[in-house]
């Protein structure tokens, strides 16, 4: 088994020849772990996954099967992108998995943060064993862990939902980023040559969107959040904030207020936007987002997003404050 210790020597990688040079070891490491046979891979879309996907599709191509599990809480465009890019791109055996409906009715009604969790957790697991039991001849699992979930979780990369597999599946594990940190991971998926948008992509909670969807969900607050989310992301990729700001989106809360919206009365959700910075995520500061930007978003969301009649700025840090909402 592959030590899990990062070595003292170890170099950090912070350039593409580093980035080549582990590619390249990795990929003999890869074909001589798996020889001829089969491997199959969680694919989220986050950056973690996706590297380890483009690592193992220069290794050992068509022998990886990558499962793409659409639960209806990602961000807009991110299915279509995972496909565009494993799929149609590299040419990648990419199982898509609709369960939308599956996941948010099992969800409807549920308010408490840690009881939805749970529910995300355990029906991805589901979905994705039913998956792993179609396919024949699998004998490995490939994770995008990376050193700090063996830091910090005792190597169970928990947020990938994978390591409650039952145990006669008995897959060996493939970890090819387990010694990295994440910015060396982002340089590797660059060097792979992966989008942009996917590598430099910002941190996202494991039960996605229904995190900040808080309390019961529901598929026509969801779509606000989804919608107003990528208003969001597209005004501030416009404006150079993009890369400046560690944490940026927005958050439906469970209830009304009263408005105006085409000279009448309306009863809709108020949209939250978040925008942070931080080193560690142990604390946070609020970004100073120019007032003519955020005058300009509200206009384009309470426009454009249905359900919608509020804008509002969270201005608490961390301390007092968490990141998230849930």
């Amino acid at each position: 088994m592959a030590s899990n210790i990062r070595p003292e020597s170890m170099q950090r990688i912070t350039t593409p020849e580093l980035a080549n040079a582990f590619i390249e070891e990795q990929i003999k490491e890869l074909r001589a772990q798996i020889g001829d046979k089969k491997v199959l891979l969680a694919l989220s879309g986050g950056v973690d996954s996706s590297v380890v996907a483009a690592l193992l599709i220069k290794a050992v191509g068509k022998q990886l099967t990558c499962v793409h599990v659409n639960h209806g809480l990602l961000r807009k465009g991110e299915p279509e992108q995972v496909i565009e890019v494993f799929r149609n791109q590299m040419n990648a055996n990419l199982v898509y998995v609709d369960a939308v409906d599956r996941f948010l009715d099992k969800l409807a009604g549920v308010s408490d943060p840690e009881t939805k969790r749970k529910i995300i957790g355990a029906e991805f697991i589901r979905v994705f064993e039913e998956e792993a039991r179609k396919l024949d001849g699998i004998e490995f699992l490939a994770q995008g862990t990376i050193y700090p979930d063996i830091i910090e979780s005792d190597g169970v990369k928990a947020h990938h939902n994978v390591g409650g597999l039952p145990e006669d599946l008995k897959f060996e594990l493939v970890e090819p980023v387990r010694l990295l940190f994440k910015d060396e991971v982002r340089v590797v998926g660059k060097a792979l040559g992966l989008p942009d948008n996917m590598v430099f992509r910002q941190p996202f909670p494991g039960p996605g969107l229904g995190v900040r969807c808080t309390g019961a969900i529901t598929r026509d607050r969801l779509e606000a959040v989804r919608e107003s989310d990528a208003i969001l992301r597209e005004e501030f990729a416009k404006n150079g904030l993009a890369g400046k700001v560690w944490q940026y989106f927005t958050i439906v809360p469970d209830y009304k207020s009263t408005g105006v919206i085409d000279g009448k009365r309306s009863w809709d959700w108020p949209v939250v936007i978040r925008a942070v910075n931080t080193k560690d995520a142990m604390t946070a500061t609020v970004e100073d987002i120019p007032f003519s930007l955020l005058q300009h978003i509200t206009d384009r969301i309470i426009h454009e997003v249905k359900g919608v009649n509020r804008v509002l700025y969270d201005m608490t840090p961390k301390p007092t404050g968490t990141i998230e909402w849930e």
